[in-house]
């Protein structure tokens, strides 16, 4: 069974920092690995993603270079978003999203967290 588990959202102040963490596990071949959110009206956007296809990459949303870092630590099954100098507009629901094939499985899926609540104030 394929469980994706967030945590480390909360409330914190413009400049701020916080950083969530995404435990999966039931999967045992990952193709890509990542974090998206949604704001109150609009589309669910991708912030970072981690692609081990080919030789990988790391890809970063404009709006969050240079403040966020996305991380993984095999070991533990987690991935991780490390977010610095937060800002108002990063304020939404961050979805942690795992695309693999799961075990006992022959096709890939796209597993999506249950979501984490992000507030940052001004």
């Amino acid at each position: 069974q394929v469980q994706l588990v967030e945590s480390g959202g909360g409330l914190v102040q413009a400049g701020g920092s916080l950083r969530l963490s995404c435990a999966h596990s039931g999967i045992f071949s990952i193709s890509d690995m990542g974090w998206y959110r949604q704001s109150p009206g609009k589309q669910r956007e991708l912030v970072a993603v981690i692609t081990f296809t080919g030789i990988g990459s790391i890809d970063y949303a404009d709006s969050v270079k240079g403040r966020f870092t996305i991380s993984r630590d095999n070991a533990k099954s987690t991935v991780y978003l490390q977010m610095d100098s937060l800002k108002p507009e990063d304020t939404a629901v961050y979805y942690c999203n795992v695309q693999g094939i799961p075990y006992g499985g022959y096709d890939a899926h796209v597993y999506w967290g249950q979501g984490t609540q992000v507030t940052v104030s001004s």
